[in-house]
């Protein structure tokens, strides 16, 4: 277990394995932050780096999430507005109310959670909303289809040549939504594209230790934080080892 994230002292740590042994690694799945790209250089030349789908999926549903914050902030800024103009004149005021109960306001709220889902997953009160959502925003619609269209390319994929063609294309679509954001992550795609399409040649990600990290995160929060850090690995052990 090495302290922090510092390339250099991470590659210190690493280097005190043999190079023969560091030298059978094959394959190394990181994000990317710049200091994994070089601690995986640097101690493991022979590996060939793959960037995780994940970390590129999570960029996208963000862009999604901003487009939605951006929508909620307007809605709310409105409702304040009608609030004041209906206290000057003496009139109760009244939201609108859609058809699901919602106010414009709620509803952008609420639709934080599906929006992470593919719609197969959505419970009927989630879809219900969804196309209230859409219907009043389709720029958030736009957004949701190029995540999921991402998500697509990753997981039905399996050949590195059609996912470069798959990807072009998605990059193509970006660019035609003019969503600020989404070109961001279109960017960042082009700027990691060799790392992202070595994914498409054994479909390796970090999934089960990115899972195994929410799972320490979550057992150290319920504690508020660790004193005794070799107890906390200790007990750590026993539950899951």
């Amino acid at each position: 277990m090495v302290a922090g994230t510092k390339a250099e002292a991470v590659i210190s740590v690493i280097e005190k394995i043999p190079l023969k042994e560091r030298n059978l690694v094959k394959e190394i799945t990181l994000d990317m932050a710049g200091n994994m790209g070089l601690i995986a250089k640097k101690c493991c030349t022979n590996a060939t780096r793959v960037t995780d789908r994940f970390h590129v999926q999570k960029l996208a549903t963000e862009a999604l999430q901003e487009i939605r914050i951006k929508y909620r902030w307007k809605a709310i800024d409105l409702e304040n507005e009608a609030m004041e103009k209906a206290k000057k004149s003496n009139v109760n005021f009244k939201p609108k109310i859609l058809s699901n109960g919602d106010t414009l306001k709620q509803l952008l709220a609420r639709s934080r959670y599906f929006l992470y889902k593919t719609k197969s997953k959505w419970t009927k009160n989630q879809l219900e909303r969804a196309i209230l959502l859409f219907e009043l925003y389709p720029d958030i619609q736009k957004g949701y289809n190029l995540t999921q269209e991402l998500r697509a390319i990753f997981e039905n994929t399996k050949d590195k040549i059609i996912g470069f063609a798959k990807l072009a294309k998605w990059h193509e679509k970006v660019n035609q939504s003019g969503f600020k954001s989404f070109g961001t992550i279109s960017r960042t795609i082009i700027n990691h594209y060799q790392t992202i399409l070595n994914y498409f040649d054994n479909r390796s990600t970090n999934a089960s230790a990115e899972s195994f990290n929410a799972k320490i995160k979550a057992f150290r929060s319920k504690f508020r934080g660790v004193r005794n850090v070799e107890f906390f690995l200790f007990r750590l052990t026993n539950i899951y080892a």
